[in-house]
């Protein structure tokens, strides 16, 4: 833990030193230039903040082509500036193209800053219209069929009821004695009534069941 504690401080102590050089000669440029005041304070933090955007776009990983564009541009302002620092150009008597290149800077600055940081990444662009194409090529789910769905059952045949041939009744047989005991009790009715006698009377007067009133009643026509 300390030795990458120790690691950490030394490269962020390298990176400040290297920042503030950079720092101190884009101003002296600057200031060459003919930018004087705050104006000459502006030009290197300008140069850092298109450094720091650029940089920020490339660690995303969407629209590397122009973050890398601009990091090249506010890296050759940076290198120049510490490279004309250091004999090779006299400050003293600045050229004109380079008095030109520092009074552009603010607008190339700004124009791509601008660009970083307010375009649209291709690559997201084109990671959406992949997904939304992925999403058509997927078949869509086939319902599985269900009760509604399913092809009506047909009503069973109505099957005919099959008659059961019954066994015909035989009458019971009737004793000869109560035959003619009913034949006295007709008489009588016929002779009273003026009328043959019926089932119900005849079997009233027998006191028998209707079976057996029948059978009788048939045995005296």
């Amino acid at each position: 833990m300390r030795a990458q504690l120790a690691r950490v401080d030394a490269v962020l102590v390298q990176a400040l030193i290297a920042a503030a050089l950079s720092f101190a000669h884009i101003h002296d440029v600057a200031t060459a230039a003919g930018q004087d005041g705050w104006k000459a304070w502006a030009y290197p933090i300008s140069v850092d903040l298109l450094l720091v955007a650029a940089w920020r776009r490339l660690r995303s990983g969407s629209g590397k082509g122009a973050a890398w564009c601009w990091f090249v541009i506010a890296l050759a302002a940076s290198l120049g500036a510490n490279v004309a620092t250091a004999g090779l150009l006299d400050l003293a008597d600045v050229p004109a193209w380079l008095r030109i290149l520092v009074a552009g800077w603010p607008a190339v600055a700004f124009l791509g800053g601008t660009l970083l940081a307010h375009s649209t990444p291709r690559a997201s662009a084109v990671a959406v219209a992949d997904q939304i194409e992925d999403q058509e090529d997927v078949p869509e789910p086939v319902p599985e069929p269900s009760a509604i769905d399913a092809p009506p059952e047909r009503p069973a045949a109505a099957v005919p009821p099959v008659a059961v041939p019954t066994a015909p009744v035989t009458a019971a047989p009737v004793p000869a004695a109560l035959i003619a005991h009913a034949r006295k009790v007709a008489a009588e009715h016929h002779t009273r009534a003026g009328a043959p006698i019926d089932t119900p009377t005849l079997r009233a007067r027998l006191g028998v069941p209707a079976p057996l009133a029948e059978a009788i009643a048939a045995q005296l026509t």
